[in-house]
């Protein structure tokens, strides 16, 4: 594995990735892409894992591209550019498909394509004084990849804005727009993610991973009787499954389910 991220397991059921080049701002680059491509893509397949925590050494979560990446990036053909922008497509994609929640911790700036990384998380905490912002309109450029992710997370009236002004906006401005669930100082910033891992692991680990794909699959949907139908069998399936029947007789008869280790 490479040393531009760490991956840690501080338990079986919990995995931290952690963008790990500070000195500069933890840019992006063709290494950061292919290293976060291989270990989303190996985590996904971990049946213990429950939660993913993405956070950032250093001050900066993530300051967009490498400026030797965008250096590169401007003797490419257009063939070139675009291998290179699908392969960053392919990477935001295979984290979003993470089938467990991600939790996201954004201890400082967040610009251009870590924004992309922000909103793929399923909970987003970002200490107060954070910045965010969508600069690719400064350089000449637009946030295509990260686009449906973004537009998703903050809402399309949002995105319009500030893509197109590429303006600095605040933790709790991107709170109020519903793209950062909790806004923490950087005292209690540990602390308030660990309280929402704790969280998500005491949860039904196959229900959690059933809630996150619902979300992603009925989101925008129109509510048709093909969409009643898939909501009504999904609701069978995890009553009938062995987790289902295992939480409903833990509830009913007041005591902790099997997923949980002994009291």
């Amino acid at each position: 594995m490479s040393d531009v991220i760490e991956v840690s397991r501080p338990s079986a059921h919990v995995a931290r990735v952690w963008l790990n080049r500070p000195d500069v701002r933890n840019a992006f680059n063709d290494e950061v892409i292919a290293a976060l491509t291989h270990a989303f893509g190996a985590l996904a397949q971990d049946a213990d894992l429950r939660v993913v925590v993405l956070g950032a050494h250093g001050k900066a979560f993530c300051a967009g591209a490498d400026l030797n990446w965008m250096k590169a990036m401007a003797g490419y053909s257009w063939e070139e550019n675009r291998a290179d922008a699908q392969r960053l497509a392919d990477m935001l994609w295979t984290l979003d498909q993470c089938p467990v929640p991600v939790v996201g911790r954004v201890q400082g700036d967040c610009y251009a394509g870590g924004m992309g990384l922000a909103a793929i998380c399923d909970v987003l905490v970002a200490v107060e004084g954070a910045t965010f912002c969508l600069s690719e309109a400064r350089l000449g450029l637009l946030p295509a990849t990260i686009s449906p992710y973004v537009v998703r997370a903050m809402g399309a009236q949002a995105a319009r804005r500030y893509m197109v002004t590429a303006e600095r906006f605040s933790a709790a401005q991107a709170h109020a727009l519903g793209m950062v669930h909790e806004l923490a100082t950087p005292e209690t910033l540990d602390a308030t993610v660990e309280g929402i891992v704790a969280t998500l692991a005491n949860n039904g680990p196959a229900a959690a991973r059933a809630c996150k794909a619902l979300v992603r699959d009925v989101a925008g949907q129109p509510l048709t009787a093909e969409l009643r139908a898939d909501t009504a069998r999904r609701i069978a399936d995890i009553r009938a499954s062995e987790e289902g029947r295992e939480g409903l007789a833990s509830f009913l008869n007041k005591r902790a389910p099997n997923w949980l280790p002994p009291q």
